[in-house]
């Protein structure tokens, strides 16, 4: 659940009046849906996934990797993409390779194929990161905050949705095939795309009008990049490597049976966090105890996970989603908080880099390990020491002032 680094937008139109702002806002929830409906879909699938190409863990891990992968690699892309065409073209544009990537995966004939075309639509989706608040300033400049809720709020429904409707919806749809169940998930995403290009607000002029700065690499030299970069590389890797170990993990237990429940109710945890937050955020901004409560919390979920692999697993994948979703949501503000005005722009993109390359790398850890071992519950133990660290860089940047 992350947003991507822009640099200030200027000289864009503002929301005219009740009408064009319903339909700003509308837009910007349809297309945060876009950003999570075809990666969620995964899991759902990925223990059949693994038995019908004959997977390793290891290759279970690098394919759930892929998407943070890209979102370090190609958020640039998406910033300069909005500089070139404007928010709304660049907007379909990002949905579009979404829905055709997701397309040609169910078309995969094997796991390289499969690898190929999830880079494709993860691509797509690492484009719109940076764009989404492009639009939110541009579309909603009185109203970013809600703005901003409300792409979220898209994509929190997006993640729910996928996993939710797969198994007991599409998968009976299309006979219980995997491949066309993916091919389902690209439609929605086509059918948003054409939406927004029909009915998003037109900048006023053919290019959004963007302030590109002469410094936009990270300054890899502040050590506020690293410990920030640290921070979310915890939060990333514990949401995105449990998506994809828990499933295989629970059908490994001979519980098969609670791979959708739990999916689910990890990600359907994120909600409660989401609406606190809508109305405390203000009061915890830079406080250092929600990510200490945030590292202990996701430390006792990943364990509960692991050593209760049955029923009370779907409860424990609440309470992680729950505390994945404040850790998150409150860390993105820090680089807006802690950097000046010039530096915010490659600060985070800093963050994302590290916090996303480094979700990549723990994924084919505990996917290793899992294979090395030949015991399933050890994969789990790098992210139980991302929990572990929350806590440990929290006090760090508690000590240097960046939290109070």
């Amino acid at each position: 659940m992350s947003a991507g680094w822009l640099p200030q937008a200027v000289n864009v139109p503002a929301d005219t009046g009740p009408r064009a702002s319903f339909s700003a806002a509308l837009m910007l929830w349809l297309a945060g849906n876009g950003l999570r409906l075809t990666i969620l879909a995964v899991p759902p699938v990925i223990a059949t996934i693994r038995d019908d190409l004959h997977l390793s863990a290891t290759e279970v891990g690098l394919l759930s990797s892929i998407p943070p992968a890209m979102f370090a690699i190609a958020a640039l892309a998406g910033s300069l993409l909005v500089a070139h065409v404007g928010v709304r073209v660049a907007m379909v544009g990002g949905l579009a390779l979404v829905a055709t990537g997701s397309a040609l995966r169910g078309a995969s004939p094997g796991y390289l194929a499969l690898l190929v075309t999830t880079i494709v639509m993860s691509s797509g989706v690492a484009l719109m990161q940076p764009i989404m608040p492009t639009a939110v300033r541009q579309w909603l400049p009185r109203r970013v905050g809600l703005g901003t809720a409300l792409y979220t709020n898209g994509l929190l429904v997006g993640e729910i949705l996928a996993v939710l409707l797969t198994a007991p919806l599409v998968l009976p749809l299309v006979h219980g095939n995997w491949r066309l169940s993916l091919v389902a998930w690209s439609v929605p995403i086509a059918i948003i795309a054409v939406v927004v290009y029909a009915f998003a607000p037109r900048s006023s002029s053919p290019r959004a009008k963007i302030a590109v700065r002469g410094k936009w690499l990270p300054d890899w030299h502040k050590g506020q990049v690293w410990r920030l970069g640290a921070l979310f590389l915890c939060i990333n890797s514990i949401y995105f490597d449990m998506n994809g170990f828990v499933p295989i993990y629970l059908a490994s237990k001979g519980r098969s049976d609670l791979i959708s429940a739990t999916l689910l109710a990890l990600n359907l945890g994120q909600l409660p966090a989401s609406l606190l937050l809508l109305a405390i955020a203000d009061r915890l901004e830079r406080r250092a105890w929600p990510y200490l409560a945030a590292g202990v919390g996701l430390l006792a979920s990943v364990a509960g996970i692991v050593l209760m692999p049955g029923w009370p697993a779907i409860a424990w994948a609440a309470i992680l989603g729950f505390f994945v979703a404040v850790a998150l949501i409150l860390g993105l503000t820090l680089p807006a908080l802690l950097s000046k005005p010039d530096d915010v722009a490659r600060t985070s993109a800093g963050v994302f880099m590290l916090s996303y390359g480094g979700a990549v790398a723990l994924a084919l850890v505990s996917g290793a390990i899992w294979d090395t071992t030949g015991v399933p519950a050890l994969a789990f133990v790098p992210l139980a020491l991302c929990g572990i660290a929350m806590t440990v860089m929290t006090s760090i940047m508690w000590r240097s002032d960046e939290l109070r």
